[in-house]
């Protein structure tokens, strides 16, 4: 009986085909920084570089000779953050990996695997590495929205570890790596808890009172007007989920009581409030989403009651990457930006690389535009990372950033801990928003 088998990236895929055909001689399988492969599925599918794997699949799309061919290793340093973050890896130590890596047969990445089930009854473990963007916290809010291909990492015999590092653990810090593999292999790790509607805190009600305001719902945006006596037209705010959310997720982010609640809120306040369902539903899904924020902007500015030179957005989250096409170039009509918990730049596992959804880089070119942003204190590492970049760019540019601060708050601060500290951050970070609109 072997007591454990280690996969890292990639190698997780030979591992549960090995795995699969003798389960009864393996323990523990332990992911190291690595997907989930499923069956019928390649290694193709994992490569976190969107580019690149689009340029993969060009190779793929060429049938047999693609698969006998020979993916080039990284020729330099800088290359290896294509495949994962190198955080914490010594410089000495990220040259004698570019010198000692091999090419690797594109077959590997190119066939899918072949699993006949018999490896699912093994117990597994994983080695979440923040530093590349997965925690374990991430991890349990992608099960609690109902993410489907995360319902198995409930099961009791699934553990969890996370390590501070990037994608690298065993450069940049072999004695820990080397004691979370003997503590899983003992089948010690922490453990996830199963989706609860009353319990998951995106589905907890909004912690200030609300006007019951009315909706407005037309295709995948809703409008919440004030009550008023006159025609005039108002200043109006679009709030942003974050995500991913996975397709036919019930109820969709505009039906959350935080996101109705933010906009009944503002109406309260006399202003428009609109949320919207956006299509960012996979990691490949950022441009998809963009579009539909850009449609939803177009329609909030053209409703009868909307003053269309005076709008606000308001990002949540992950959703904190598609405002970098609105921060690189304002348009005169919008008056300020907000974040809540946003994130920032792309961690590496994301697959973005430099493309276009980096706000942290973008706010070079905010100008004059006012920023809103409310940090929560117990915030996840890697997001609170990435805020931290954002201020100190926003900083050497003169980017005007209002920070509100949460100091004993969580990502998601309003549903998770609704007390008097959430509720002012919230009422302060509405009323910058709304002096904005009013300047």
């Amino acid at each position: 009986m072997i007591p454990g088998l280690v996969g890292h990236d990639y190698g997780i895929h030979p591992v549960l085909g090995a795995a699969d055909r003798r389960a009864d001689r393996v323990r523990r399988i332990v992911y190291v920084d690595a997907g989930m492969p499923m069956d019928g599925l390649a290694a193709l599918a994992a490569v976190p570089d969107q580019a690149l794997r689009e340029e993969l699949t060009g190779l793929a799309a060429q049938g047999g000779r693609a698969a006998t061919g020979l993916l080039p290793a990284p020729a330099c340093a800088a290359e290896w953050q294509r495949w994962g973050s190198t955080a914490g890896v010594p410089d000495r130590a990220l040259e004698e990996l570019t010198r000692l890596a091999a090419p690797q047969p594109l077959g590997t990445l190119l066939q899918p695997l072949r699993l006949t089930g018999a490896v699912a009854g093994v117990p597994t473990s994983a080695v979440l590495c923040s530093g590349n963007g997965t925690g374990i916290e991430l991890v349990q809010s992608l099960v609690d929205i109902g993410h489907p291909a995360l319902r198995s990492l409930v099961d009791p015999r699934v553990s969890f570890f996370e390590l501070p590092t990037g994608h690298w653990p065993m450069l940049s810090c072999p004695a820990e790596l080397a004691d979370t593999l003997l503590a899983a292999a003992a089948g010690e790790g922490h453990r996830l808890t199963p989706s609860d509607p009353e319990l998951v805190p995106h589905l907890r009600a909004f912690p200030l009172e609300v006007p019951d305001v009315p909706r407005e719902r037309t295709g995948n945006l809703d409008v919440y007007v004030p009550e008023s006596t006159g025609g005039e037209t108002l200043p109006a705010v679009l709030f942003v989920h974050g995500g991913p959310v996975p397709a036919g997720a019930e109820p969709t982010p505009r039906d959350w009581p935080l996101f109705g609640g933010y906009a009944r809120l503002a109406a309260g306040q006399g202003v428009v409030g609109a949320v919207l369902d956006h299509r960012l539903h996979d990691f490949a899904d950022f441009p998809l989403a963009a579009q539909d924020i850009a449609a939803a902007v177009e329609a909030l500015r053209s409703h009868p009651r909307v003053d269309p030179d005076r709008i606000a957005l308001w990002f949540f989250s992950g959703g904190g990457l598609l405002s970098a096409s609105w921060l690189d170039a304002p348009p005169a009509w919008l008056r300020c930006l907000a974040y809540t918990y946003p994130v920032l730049a792309p961690p590496a596992n994301w697959g973005l690389g430099r493309r276009r959804f980096r706000p942290v880089e973008a706010v070079r070119g905010a100008g004059d535009l006012p920023i809103v942003l409310t940090r929560p204190g117990r915030e996840m590492a890697q997001i609170a990372a990435t805020v931290q970049e954002f201020l100190t760019a926003a900083e050497e540019c003169g980017a005007h950033v209002e920070v509100v601060e949460v100091p004993h708050g969580h990502h998601g601060f309003e549903t998770r801990d609704p007390g008097e500290e959430s509720r002012e951050a919230i009422r302060q970070a509405l009323r910058s928003v709304l002096a904005h609109l009013e300047a």
